[in-house]
């Protein structure tokens, strides 16, 4: 079995990362040759404000009294510039949002590993190409790209990483410290000659990171008093630089100013996904070549907005986030960024039709470089015979193109080139995208025709050693050598064929994965021929019939992923469950309870997502009751008779008790002190990490008795999910533990009632007992079911609170008991504990249930990977890289995520039989008891 599992592992991981290489590899290439628009540039300069974190609509609506909420840059857009929307990509972090504004393109979702700190890929930006920027804020975005440029050219002014706290009394006062630095430093230039002079250059850009309005969403929520309050900070912070800078320059009219942001917000503070609120920034554009506010009489857009916001008459010009990297590189004559994808939006330029059409004819040749390149290298990796090249763009055609565009600006026809400049542009993009994709059908049908090998293998294995459908089938050696050698020539072709086109090392694993699998399977031909016949004399009626509810309960699960409402679907047919099956009548009180926790369960799928309304009373509500049930358990524990119990024991559970008492009273106080803006208490920051580390160690010291060591299980966790609460999620636990509860009861009843064993004493039940392997039953057809019950529990656990499927689900306000200042991966991984701590309780519960019926764990755990392997075959398919970027980032987080839970529930099978079974001995005779 643990070459099984090994296996197991391996392959499931090669499944997880192989989404990864088929869909979602970078889309960079290198070799461009740099391209410049010929003409001279309307600006000298560029002064670009990026405020992180501020939504479209918080800064154009007007206040509830009709006044501006931001009153220069109103002006700004009324009287002096253009504006409009620019629309952001998934995820809606910060690094790739200013990535897509400075280098022009959408980074791959591999960054995200990367912490939004590092380069994981090398790429080019406005800032390399400048002759020199200057760029004032935040640690995690400003060293990315000076890392990334070449020379000694982009400078950065960061205050410390501390400073972005959550918790703080104002973090409008990070933005403060960009203006004050960004003043001092224009005063200290006119005694600096060298410094001076370079300031004095063409090609200059000025960044200005204002990183305060985000933290204060994060904090606050956008909606707060605080948020509102810091964007009217950043307005007067902007007036005042900008006329800095005009004077410093002698109002010489050749600075461009750029104002923008790289996410927005959900109204419960948080980003990532594709909601409008986060993917719709505002952009407002003036100075040196820029257009004038366009009046109009009507303009259509999907949106209201422009009612709400009282901007009817001035032409809204929406923009993708990438193309102001382009915007910005024309308005200062720099070179286009290599990888830029972004089209050049024209009608933000105040400058000659000759200058329009040039600078397009730059973007088209830009970004048809890099389709030439990639093209290039398609061909190469490809035997001649099999490549197909992408037709609308061949050898030829690219010529055509280019020549008729020069054409068109020799003999002044500008609007024709600009119109056959975009053509062209979307026909490269295409072709960038069809090269991306070029191998994807072929790797994805090599990792499905795994995934159907490996499904069938797990299946064949639970029949041949976990039942009594077939007979052992003597092996023929000579066949099976036959076999060997078959499918071993078959891997050398498929090497050799690899070979030939120097492809990367990890197709060789995607593409002779399905030899060993379906050898594995076809070696197993005995065992299939024998369960047909098998099969075949059952009742046909009866194997359809539960064929059929197989399928439809994995469509459940799999629906339940889109709609949690599935889960409160799924739950009340459960909750019926022992009046289908007769059970009611041998056990009615359980039954009854059963019946009452399924429901009660089931309204938590439909409650909002968790985070959108922090309710702390609730969590100290949940604090309170848990202790409450802990108190009636003890003093039903003290009365009920085991001989085998020592009073001990009883100290660890009061130690429980008042570690659930403590995080009660920490969450109350710490959201309290945060209220009023005096930051996280120390105390409370260092009972809440003493309680993270301490209350597995309290649950080891528990008694291994079967609902002792559960009860004990449920205080240790519930000190840290309290801590990790802000809603009615702390309440779930305890119904979830409540359910499983009963269901270890249950399926006691159900052993019984189907005649496979006595009913063992629960009370006097340990886990520590070796059971004797002669004692294990083979599989039943109702083990199919607790195994589904056992992943439909997992999935409730999972969704139960919210879909952690969409980043933005997560709250910051979780981990405040923790830590308030930023940092991605510290957060991530208590949120990621927060999610943990149901599974848990679910597997610890499956632990208890396979010991109780007298399954070998190995038996049940091969069905529930069955369940999952299938599931995770329907989100293969359902994986995405088009349509809207939500589609695209919840299909792949559906893959990841059943994937994971089938690798996490490896890990878990494993994480629960040593929390049930390990007990710490502290200066006490050791006692064993066999049962």
């Amino acid at each position: 079995i643990p070459v099984f599992i090994l296996a197991g592992l391996l392959v499931h991981c090669v499944f997880l990362v192989s989404i990864f290489d088929i869909y979602f590899s970078s889309p960079l290439v290198h070799g461009m040759t740099p391209q410049q628009t010929p003409l001279l540039p309307p600006a000298k300069r560029l002064v670009l404000f990026v405020a992180d974190g501020l939504r479209a609509d918080s800064l154009y609506e007007l206040d509830s009294n009709g006044t501006a909420r931001a009153p220069y840059l109103r002006s700004i857009l009324e009287n002096n510039g253009s504006w409009g929307i620019s629309h952001t990509r998934v995820p809606t972090e910060s690094r790739p949002g200013h990535v897509a504004l400075i280098a022009g393109f959408y980074e791959d979702v591999s960054a995200v590993a990367k912490g939004w700190k590092e380069n994981p890929v090398e790429f080019d930006s406005v800032f390399n190409e400048s002759k020199y920027t200057w760029s004032w804020g935040s640690p995690d975005i400003l060293p990315m790209f000076a890392k990334g440029a070449t020379g000694d050219h982009v400078y950065t002014f960061c205050y410390a990483a501390e400073s972005e706290d959550f918790g703080a009394e104002d973090a409008a006062k990070l933005d403060m410290w960009v203006f004050d630095h960004v003043k001092s430093f224009f005063n200290s230039s006119r005694s600096n000659q060298t410094l001076f002079s370079a300031l004095n250059e063409e090609k200059v850009v000025l960044f200005l990171h204002l990183l305060g309005i985000d933290t204060n969403g994060h904090a606050h929520r956008p909606n707060s008093r605080e948020y509102q309050e810091n964007i009217k900070q950043v307005d007067e912070g902007i007036k005042e630089i900008a006329s800095l800078i005009d004077n410093f320059y002698g109002n010489d009219g050749k600075t461009a100013f750029i104002l923008t942001s790289d996410h927005g917000m959900t109204d419960w503070g948080s980003h990532g996904a594709g909601h409008p609120s986060e993917t719709l920034t505002p952009l407002i554009v003036w100075g040196a070549g820029v257009n004038y506010p366009q009046k109009v009489t009507t303009q259509f857009f999907e949106d209201n907005f422009l009612k709400e916001w009282k901007l009817e008459n001035l032409k809204r010009l929406d923009v993708n986030q990438a193309d102001i990297a382009p915007l910005m590189a024309s308005l200062i004559g720099v070179p286009f960024p290599l990888n830029s994808v972004g089209t050049l939006p024209l009608e933000y330029l105040n400058t000659s039709a000759l200058f329009k059409a040039e600078s397009m004819f730059t973007n088209a040749v830009q970004i048809l470089e890099q389709f030439k390149v990639k093209m290039s290298q398609k061909k190469e990796t490809t035997l001649s015979i099999l490549f197909t090249p992408y037709k609308p763009l061949s050898a030829l055609e690219q010529i055509n193109f280019l020549k008729k565009i020069r054409l068109y600006i020799e003999q002044q026809k500008y609007d024709e080139a600009v119109s056959l400049c975009k053509t062209l542009i979307n026909l490269a993009l295409e072709g960038l995208s069809y090269y991306h994709t070029y191998d994807r059908l072929f790797l994805g049908l090599s990792i499905a025709v795994s995934f159907v090998g490996w499904t069938t293998y797990v299946i064949l294995v639970i029949i041949k050693a976990h039942t009594n459908l077939t007979k052992t089938v003597p092996t023929n050696k000579k066949k099976s050598t036959v076999l060997f050698y078959g499918f071993a020539s078959a891997g050398m072709i498929i090497t050799f064929f690899l070979l030939i086109q120097t492809c990367p090392w990890t197709y060789y694993i995607y593409c002779l994965l399905p030899v060993p699998v379906w050898y594995a399977v076809v070696k197993e031909i005995p065992v299939i021929q024998d369960l047909a016949t098998n099969v075949l004399s059952l009742h046909i009626g009866q194997s359809a019939g539960f064929l059929l509810v197989c399928i439809l309960g994995i469509e459940i699960l799999v629906f339940s992923f889109f709609y949690r409402s599935a889960l409160t679907v799924g739950l009340l047919v459960f909750a019926g469950w022992p009046v289908i099956t007769q059970l009611w009548i041998q056990a009615k009180t359980k039954a009854l309870i059963w019946t009452l926790l399924c429901v009660l369960l089931a309204i938590f799928p439909l409650m909002p997502v968790v985070g959108r309304e922090p309710n702390i009373p609730l969590v100290i509500a949940a604090g309170l009751l848990t202790i409450l049930i802990s108190f009636f358990s003890l003093t039903s524990l003290c009365k009920s008779e085991n001989k085998y119990r020592d009073n001990e024991d009883l100290k660890v559970y009061f130690y429980q008790m008042f570690s659930v008492a403590l995080s009660t009273y920490v969450v109350g106080s710490t959201h309290n002190s945060l209220k009023i803006k005096q930051g996280l208490p120390v105390m409370n920051q260092i009972i809440s990490w003493m309680t993270l580390v301490f209350s597995p160690v309290l649950l080891l010291l528990s008694p291994t008795f079967l609902f002792e060591r559960l009860f004990s299980i449920l205080l240790s966790l519930m000190s840290t999910y309290l801590l990790l609460s802000t809603g009615y999620e702390a309440l779930f636990p305890l119904a979830l533990f409540g359910l499983m509860f009963v269901w270890i009861n249950m399926e006691q009843e159900a052993l019984q009632h189907y005649g496979l064993s006595l009913k063992p004493k629960l009370a006097v039940f340990n886990f520590t007992c070796t059971m004797d392997i002669t004692q294990f039953r083979q599989l039943h057809l109702d083990d199919v079911r607790r195994s589904f019950f056992f992943v439909f529990f997992i999935v409730t656990a999972f969704f139960g609170t919210g879909n952690i499927a969409s980043i933005n689900s997560f709250d910051p306000a979780s981990v405040y008991c923790f830590l308030t200042v930023f940092s991605p991966f510290m957060m991530g991984g208590l949120l990621l504990l927060k999610v943990a701590i149901p599974f848990v309780l679910v597997s610890c519960a499956f632990e208890a249930v396979q010991v109780t019926t007298q399954l070998s764990s190995k038996s049940l755990f091969l069905i529930v990977l069955v369940i999952s392997d299938i599931m995770a075959l329907h989100f293969f398919f359902l994986v995405k890289d088009y349509g809207s970027w939500l589609d695209i980032g919840t299909s792949i987080s559906h893959y990841v995520l059943v994937m994971s839970l089938t690798i996490f529930m490896m890990v878990m099978n494993g994480l629960a039989q040593l929390l049930t079974t390990r007990r710490l001995g502290l200066r006490r005779r050791n006692k064993h008891h066999s049962m």
